[in-house]
């Protein structure tokens, strides 16, 4: 009933709600000692699943994007501070605006999608 758009577009919206949640989780333990930030990917992991099954067949794209997962990573890099803690306050907050953009517009495309099978049905 979906085509590929409204599946991406769900996808989309669940990576950017699991962004929004490690970005804020990382700014709550800003102060906390020894806490290493965290961060999300999903794009690179998108593109090697559409590749893959797009070799199957455009029919088998929906697959891949329905097969592909949010990943929640730790960042590794030394921090600058005594007690540890890696969080950077300017990036997570620049991180927290842009994914609250994009989820906005990735939320606005789906209701896009819907009102247009909604005009269609009509």
């Amino acid at each position: 009933m979906f085509n590929n758009s409204v599946l991406m577009s769900q996808r989309m919206a669940d990576y950017l709600w699991q962004k929004q949640q490690v970005t804020l989780n990382n700014i709550a333990n800003s102060s906390t000692p020894g806490y290493k930030a965290q961060y999300v990917t999903f794009q690179e992991e998108l593109k090697s699943k559409i590749d893959f099954y797009g070799q199957m067949g455009a029919s088998k794209i929906g697959d891949g994007i329905g097969d592909t997962s949010v990943r929640v990573h730790t960042k590794k890099d030394e921090s600058s501070r005594l007690d540890g803690n890696n969080v950077n306050m300017d990036v997570e907050q620049v991180e927290l605006a842009s994914a609250q953009i994009q989820y906005q517009m990735t939320i606005d495309n789906i209701n896009f999608e819907f009102n247009r099978l909604r005009s269609v049905i009509k």
